[in-house]
């Protein structure tokens, strides 16, 4: 293998190190100022405390929008991975009639506007009389990320071995035992992935919540834009760090459950 030329090299890891510095910085930043003992956000923080930890976890509200968050996205990963499971596979093993009008349908929550969506949804739910509560929230959470359960069966259904359900109907298994026995555990990959993707994504989803919550139901994303709009503490920090650790521990059990190098090549 060729040696690359030395200045070559230099550029290369200067531009890696300037990305990893974009990427890292807002992360640290809001991680330094949620350790200060200040009342206002600053970086790098005035002293260290622990204080603003100890503040949000005695707050009632803060912890019911948290609960609700919760709430939201475990309702959306229950809807979307038989909904995705299946449409996934479907997409993927089968001829389907009018295939390229129904992936085209499903890149429809990436090319209309979040605020459009948003709004369909909230004329709909208010016709129905089931604004103010939490299942609409996380259905209409699954509806605008569901193309990425579908996606994520998809890429592990199509590097399934057919031979495989063959293998099986030639033993006397019927279609139901074999999709249940051979298929699912051969999607199973797609399937953590993708519903931890759509766990993660509804817990965070902020513009939609704001939309079809009241006051009564607000989620934790909706709680931090009403206290910022009126001033930013660094209990607001801390709350994010949350978020942070979250993000962190849901990529953690991917790893651990999937392997992030095959969520990675499925993308």
């Amino acid at each position: 293998m060729t040696q690359q030329p030395l200045g070559k090299s230099i550029v290369i890891w200067a531009m890696v190190a300037v990305v990893l510095i974009v990427l890292s910085a807002p992360t640290i930043v809001v991680l330094g100022a949620s350790f200060t003992s200040g009342n206002i956000i600053q970086f790098p923080p005035q002293g260290f405390s622990l204080q603003w930890y100890a503040k949000i976890a005695l707050a009632d509200d803060l912890r019911s929008a948290f609960v609700r968050s919760l709430a939201v996205a475990l309702i959306c990963t229950l809807i979307s991975i038989p909904v995705g499971t299946l449409a996934g596979i479907a997409l993927s093993k089968y001829a389907i009639k009018f295939e390229r009008t129904l992936q085209i349908y499903l890149l429809l929550p990436f090319t209309i506007p979040l605020i459009g969506s948003g709004i369909g949804l909230m004329l709909l739910f208010g016709e129905m009389r089931i604004l103010g509560q939490i299942w609409p929230v996380g259905l209409a959470c699954c509806v605008i990320n569901l193309p990425f359960m579908i996606w994520a069966v998809m890429a592990s259904s199509a590097s399934l071995d057919p031979d495989l359900e063959l293998a099986a109907a030639n033993c006397g298994a019927g279609p139901i035992s074999t999709f249940f026995h051979v298929t699912i555990p051969g999607v199973m990959p797609g399937i953590i992935s993708g519903s931890l993707l759509m766990f993660i994504l509804a817990l965070n989803e902020f513009l939609v919540s704001l939309l079809l919550t009241d006051a009564r139901t607000v989620t934790l994303p909706v709680q931090i834009y009403n206290s910022i709009r009126s001033i930013i503490t660094p209990d607001l920090a801390a709350i994010s760090v949350v978020f942070i650790v979250c993000a962190t521990l849901v990529i953690a059990l991917l790893d651990r459950l999937v392997g992030l190098d095959i969520f990675l090549k499925s993308k």
